[in-house]
Order: structure tokens, then sequence, then C-alpha cells
């Protein structure tokens, strides 16, 4: 059975698919420089407290209850005793799937002990806060910390490939130089050719500048190491886009044997009635 985390990325490659292949890279970096110019303002209205607040409104009362007890011990605790909780406050984020605060209370453990782990942590808290908005102006700003997080990364450990595949992955999507991100990304690909998330990444990017081929390289690629709903849709994609309809049949029913989720499952049977004509 899937779990919330799951069901939210299968229903957003939906949407996804809707305007990915709409969107040119030019028009993304534009419109990435102009959010970055136009959230500098405004980055201050987004701290762990007002995420919080925002996130509580969409959750059962009586969590969003637990977590504001445990916010008010945290305004009292010091040392060792505000990681604890901090760390409580997380996982208790983690599981109503609301991955925007516990990219900021990942960042409040990093900058009280500085480890690798808190900052990789924050960064992809932040990324898949900021894919899952429409709030433009909070995704920007969500996006912006992703980056600042994995960059802290990298100082720790400049080997990392993981702090890496993280920053390329975040300033692809807002940096407004997507190509320094793409750099970072085959730079890990070529240390770890069978990188998941790098070449997932690198597959999601090739979709949107329409070249078809390597993203069906790259999911080929992903799918033999991680088969799931999200890449097969992607490989059918790519397969679909380049006439291969046969092919892009049989990775839609992949992904739907996958997913078990109805909203996508409606979705691909369109799709492969169209295909299959």
């Amino acid at each position: 059975m899937l779990n919330a985390k799951q069901i939210i990325v299968i229903v957003l490659v939906i949407v996804l698919m809707g305007v990915l292949l709409a969107r040119p890279i030019k028009g993304l970096v534009t419109e990435d420089k102009v959010g970055a110019s136009a959230n500098t303002e405004s980055s201050s209205a987004f701290n762990l407290k007002s995420v919080s607040d925002i996130s509580k409104q969409s959750i059962n009362p009586s969590i969003a209850q637990e977590i504001s007890s445990l916010e008010e011990q945290l305004t009292k605790a010091t040392g060792d005793e505000k990681l604890a909780l901090l760390e409580q406050l997380a996982q208790k984020w983690d599981d109503v799937a609301k991955s925007a605060p516990q990219g900021f209370i990942y960042m409040e453990m990093a900058n009280i002990t500085p480890k690798l782990e808190y900052w990789l942590k924050s960064g992809d808290a932040f990324r898949m806060a900021y894919a899952n908005l429409q709030d433009t102006a909070m995704a920007a700003e969500l996006n912006r910390l992703a980056i600042q997080s994995y960059e802290k990364a990298t100082q720790l450990d400049g080997n990392s490939l993981e702090a890496k595949t993280g920053l390329g992955a975040a300033m692809v999507t807002g940096s407004g130089n997507p190509m320094a991100g793409i750099a970072l990304l085959r730079e890990v690909v070529e240390k770890d050719p069978k990188n998941i998330q790098a070449n997932k990444t690198l597959g999601l990017f090739s979709l949107q500048s329409r070249q078809f081929d390597k993203a069906i390289e790259r999911f080929n690629t992903v799918v033999e190491l991680q088969p799931d709903a999200e890449s097969y849709f992607y490989l059918a994609t790519g397969y679909e886009n380049i006439g291969l309809k046969n092919e892009a049949i049989a990775a839609f029913q992949k992904s739907k044997a996958l997913a078990s989720d109805p909203t996508l499952s409606q979705f691909i049977d369109r799709r492969v009635e169209e295909l299959s004509k």
C-alpha cells in the first residue's frame, strides 16, 4: 500500500508532465531569476514558525497539538536536550509527510552541531517541499535554502556524491544557471554511473529540453536499479515522444502496475488507448 509521500509524488507526476515539455529551458532560467530577485525581500517571512503554522492547518488537530507542545519545550531547551527535541519534531513532521518544517529543523540542528548528515537532510527536505508547492514565493525561498544547505554539506565533505547530487538538482531548478547544476550531476554519474538521483534529475532535464533519447537512457538506468511508477512514467513519455509506441505502452503499463493508484491508472489507461490506435 502506498504511503502519503508516494501518493503525492504519483499525483504530481501527472500534473508535472502537463507543463514539463511545454517549458523551454530559457524560460525557466528567466523565471527563476525573476523569482530570486522578487524573493529577496520576502525570504524573512519564511522560517520554522511561519512554515510550521501553515503546515499545521492541513494535519490532524491532535498531531498539530503534539507538535506545538514540542515547539514550546524547544523554547526552554539547550544543548543535547534541544537536539533531541528537534529530532522528535522532525520525526513528527515526517509522519505527516510535511517536508518544509523538517528542512528548517535540520538546518537548526546543523547550525548547533555542524554535521554532513544534518545539512543533507535539510537540503533533501527543502527539495521535497518546494517540488510540492504552488506558492511560488515560498517555493523559490525553499529552493534557495536547499542550495544553501547542500553548499554547506559540500564544504564539510567535498567528495560527497550525495551532496553534489542534491546541489546539482537544486541548482537546475532554481539557481538561474541550470547548466552549472547539470555539470555537477554529470560529474556525479562519471564517478558513479548507477547513481539513481543524479540519473533521474538528468533524465528530467533531458525531457524538458526535448532530448528524448538521453532521457530514455537515463530512466532505463533508473528502472534497472530501482523500479518505481514515476520513473517508468517518464520513460514511457520519452518513448512516446520519439514514436516508439509499443515501448511506451509497456513502460506505461509497468508504471500502472507499480503505482496501484486510481488517478494515475486512469490517466495511463487513456494514454495506452490513444497509443494503441
